[in-house]
């Protein structure tokens, strides 16, 4: 067998193992294809064989008496062996380190020892052919074969012959070998004759060893072994002894007669299973005598895959019975193996087989439909699809010609090419974008304002202007597009209210946002050179839509990033959103103009401050202040709660909110200018309530103000009003803007302890006076500049009211913003900053009233923004009197009727109009003086 190593000739090939010609070469562990394996008839034990057959054959150059009788012509020859071979008491022990030998089996074995090979070629000359073969007890390291030579390495000098090469390379195994003691070999071994030593050429020492194993052998132990030669033997002698086995017949053991057969028949089966073994083993069942159950182990073994710890424990076996029960383990062993390599072999197969037989398929399919002219080549049928694509549209002369360019480009080249498939992918592009497709617009201006209505409650400006839209597209009678930018605080509607201005209009949607976007490539696209490129944004959303003159809906765009080495995507952006150059929009990737400039674009953003100048420019910007509670009202009764009832599967029966409860949802927990947390809360309401009618099976359910902390928690906001009444001397309402909407702003000012003022804070003394002022809230420098402002007017202001009282220029002075883990800057709390100096240094309470307005260093009253949400947040806050500067009182008429019923509005030019407002209670009560008269 190839596979463990061993060689095995027939008779009429011993004469050339014996001859001094040079064996075969070929790879180690490949048999030549003439050569067949023989066996002795013998016991190959030292007994007489007890087979029935009674066979003879001769060996070549040996001294063995061979007899053909007529009942054994045309038989396999045999040799009686045994009877004719000496047993000397004293052998050399040959190790072996793979395998153990077995009696009847000509072997080759791989000697790679330089001592070794020459220790047997000088046994050769002597005419000492016998040597015992002991297998060794350790196993050698897999790296044992190895030799200083490294790998693939001849030395100089030397031809790399077909053996050197093999040699070099460092595969070839070793069966021979050496050990320092006895003690190293196993007990029973096999005697050998070597019938030739044939030494394999450089670089490495290796000879080729033809045996042929004859009888078991049992080393005697303690025996001291005697050299053979004196100067650094490489094998030495042991004492032997020769075991006898008793001579057991089939017909006296039944079960030893059963094992037998069972031998025989896993044998046949595994030369039906093992496609690796097969002929050799057809050999050995055609002309093996199979009858002698010693012999049949002793095959068994020779041709085993077993593990070398079991093929030694065969060998060692004496008695018959258990020698063929180890024998028939070994080979159910290798059938199993034998069954699990033809299983996966199958597998392989039959999985190979499948994709072959596909693929011939695929090509007889193709070669078919070619045949029949239904089928063109691949690249001709790609080529007739892009012509396709753009028959019938009404393309410009650039594009025409680019495409008619890349169509004779891909007719050149080679559908294997890397070029072939960019190429090809370009022409995708340019082939699918609709150049003239273009959907027709509504122009039922009240079936648009229904749809408006129907998805968003509010928003009258944004829905004004989309009719106004409208009614332009229509008395042109042509589709145009636009650039809308809709600012406003987060929950108020932005985003969704591009999907229904598309539903308004009839026009195709599509939504991109560019928060956080650094690389222009994904407005502009990646140009063709790159590996994966691909068109930018723009192109795919009119790709996607499938028409050129949809909505495309940019969000948030006042977060857009902006990185120095992939460029400026707000840059970039300018192109796009102007309308007198986007009508030749050109891509990185398609490098054609394409025309946008029927799309209508509408940007979303929280806050237009972070929007770069030049693309703010060229937007035209709806501000969305956000809603209001009558607002609030409306939008959960009409859109939040009937879309909740059914996202939720409630009856609209089973669950009753009235007005009442949904005040308190707004007013202590959705305080935010969107409705987007209200949202939220309505949601849990509706999930809890679906709980309850799962698991307790409650019929009808009720909301009501008392119960309302049970289903969505305690109130998370309270009042922002820290004085129910009026306020102490030196405490102002004010009014802010935020991105989540408007909010009450409370200014605090404070006398501190009259102490010596420290040298750091008399940085800010006004003309070397002792008086200062501390400011704290976590105030921007906005913020910081107008205190300072509002101090310098304030001593002016009490001068001219009161010339004794000189409190802002002598005393300490502690100015608070609350809530200072919130920065808050920007000029318009200087009026009431203001008014809390002017009302600490009189010591008098302010009224309650709301104000707002930045002031100059002459009391100028100046002009703020974000009007109504600061006028939603004093309503809120349930204040009735506001004082705003004269240059919003355009803005505050604006307003809906709603927003500005109930409130008493004053509108100054200069703070001098403030004091009576601010001061009037306590001007009447005496606490403040008389303001002074104009000139």
């Amino acid at each position: 067998l190839h596979s463990m190593g061993t060689r095995v000739f027939s008779p009429w090939t011993l004469q050339l193992c014996r001859s001094a010609a040079p064996p075969i070469r070929r790879p180690m562990g490949v048999a030549h294809p003439a050569l067949v394996r023989w066996c002795s008839n013998e016991a190959g034990d030292g007994s007489d064989g007890e087979g029935r057959g009674r066979k003879r054959s001769r060996v070549p150059n040996a001294a063995a008496s061979t007899t053909e009788t007529p009942s054994t012509r045309g038989q396999m020859p045999t040799v009686n062996v045994a009877s004719q071979t000496p047993r000397p008491s004293s052998l050399l022990a040959l190790p072996l380190l793979r395998r153990p030998c077995f009696p009847g089996y000509y072997q080759m074995l791989q000697v790679q020892d330089e001592q070794v090979i020459a220790q047997l070629q000088e046994l050769k000359r002597n005419k000492l052919e016998t040597v015992a073969g002991f297998l060794v007890k350790k196993a050698p390291d897999e790296d044992s074969g190895k030799r200083a030579l490294g790998e693939g390495e001849a030395p100089s000098g030397v031809d790399e012959t077909e053996d050197q090469v093999h040699n070099a390379s460092g595969m070839l195994r070793e069966d021979v070998g050496r050990v320092t003691s006895e003690d190293e070999l196993e007990e029973v071994g096999t005697m050998l004759q070597v019938l030739n030593v044939h030494q394999v050429g450089s670089p490495m020492p290796s000879a080729q060893l033809v045996v042929m194993p004859q009888l078991r052998v049992r080393r005697v132990p303690g025996t001291a072994p005697a050299a053979p030669a004196e100067d650094d033997p490489s094998l030495f002698h042991v004492q032997v002894e020769f075991p006898p086995d008793a001579v057991v017949s089939l017909d006296d053991d039944e079960e030893l007669k059963a094992m037998h057969f069972e031998v025989i028949s896993s044998m046949k089966q595994l030369i039906n299973t093992s496609y690796h073994i097969k002929d050799q083993y057809d050999q050995v069942i055609r002309f093996y005598n199979l009858d002698s159950p010693a012999r049949l182990a002793d095959l068994v073994g020779g041709m085993s895959m077993g593990k070398r710890k079991d093929l030694q424990t065969l060998l060692s076996e004496n008695d018959v019975k258990a020698r063929m029960s180890s024998a028939l383990e070994l080979i159910k062993r290798d059938l199993e193996f034998a069954k699990l390599q033809s299983l996966v072999k199958t597998q392989v197969e039959e999985k190979v087989a499948a994709e072959q037989r596909k693929y011939m398929l695929m090509q007889q399919l193709k070669a078919i439909k070619q045949e029949l002219g239904i089928e063109k080549d691949d690249k001709s049928s790609i080529i007739q699809t892009f012509r396709d694509a753009i028959e019938g549209k009404k393309l410009s002369e650039e594009v025409e010609k680019v495409i008619e360019t890349e169509l004779s480009k891909l007719s050149s080249l080679e559908p294997a090419s890397p070029e072939f498939n960019v190429c090809r992918s370009y022409l995708e592009w340019l082939t699918t974008i609709p150049w003239d497709t273009l959907t027709e617009d509504n122009t039922d201006i009240k079936v648009a304002a229904d749809i408006l209505d129907e998805d968003h409650y509010g928003l009258e400006d944004v829905k004004d202007r989309i009719l106004e839209f409208m009614a332009v597209a229509t008395l042109k009678g042509s589709t145009q597009g636009k650039i809308l930018c809709m600012v406003g605080p987060p929950g108020v509607g932005k985003t969704s209210i591009g999907q229904s201005i598309a539903r308004a209009l009839g026009r195709k949607f599509y939504r991109f946002s560019v928060g956080g976007l650094h690389d222009v490539a994904e407005l502009r696209g990646h140009r063709r050179t790159y590996v994966g490129a691909m068109p930018g944004k723009l192109i795919q959303c009119i790709k996607v839509s499938g028409s050129c003159n949809p909505v495309v809906l940019i969000d948030e765009i006042d977060k857009i990033g902006r990185d120095s080495y992939r460029g400026d995507p707000s840059s970039a952006l300018l192109e796009i959103l102007d309308p007198n150059q986007n009508s030749t929009f050109r891509d990185h990737y398609l490098d054609v103009a394409v025309d946008l400039s029927k799309v209508l674009f509408v940007c979303t953003a929280n806050v237009s401050d972070t929007i770069p100048g030049p693309l703010l420019d060229r937007m035209e910007i709806i501000r969305l202040a956000g809603y209001v509670f009558e607002e609030k009202i409306a939008i959960a009764s009409q859109y939040l709660i009937p879309q909740t009832r059914e996202q939720c599967g409630v009856a609209e029966d089973t669950l009753s909110m009235d007005k009442e409860v949904l005040g308190e949802l707004i007013t202590n927990y959705a305080r935010e200018a969107g409705v987007r947390n209200l949202l939220k809360f309505v949601e849990k309401i509706y999930r809890k309530a679906a709980l309850k009618i799962v698991r307790d099976k409650e019929e009808k359910i009720t909301v009501t103000k008392k119960t309302l902390p049970e289903l969505v928690g305690q109130p998370v906001f309270h009042s922002e009003r820290l004085y129910d009444h009026t306020a102490p001397p030196g405490v102002v309402m004010g009014l802010a803007w935020t991105a989540m909407g408007g909010t009450t702003l409370y200014v605090e000012a404070a006398e501190r302890t009259r102490v010596r003022v420290e040298e750091g804070e008399k940085k800010k003394d006004n003309g070397g006076e002792t008086g200062y002022m501390k400011v704290t809230g976590q105030l921007g420098s906005v913020m910081g500049e107008s205190a300072e402002i509002a101090m310098t007017y304030s001593r002016s202001l009490l001068r001219s009211l009161d010339s004794s009282n000189n409190f802002l220029e002598s005393a300490g002075i502690h100015l608070h913003v609350p809530e200072g883990s919130t920065p808050k800057d920007g000029p318009s709390a200087g009026v009431t900053m203001c008014t809390g100096l002017v009302s600490l240094a009189l010591n008098a309470p302010v009224n309650p009233v709301a104000m707002t307005g930045e002031i100059t260093v002459t009391g100028k009253v100046l002009r703020v923004g974000g009007l109504k949400e600061k006028t939603i947040a004093a309503r809120r806050e349930g204040v009735k009197e506001l004082i705003f500067p004269r240059g919003n009182e355009r803005d505050y008429l604006e307003l809906k009727e709603y927003l500005r019923e109930g409130l008493d509005v004053h509108f100054v030019d200069h703070y001098s109009e403030v004091y009576p407002i601010a001061f009037a209670n306590s001007i009447k009560l005496g606490l403040a003086p008389e303001p002074a008269q104009k000139k």
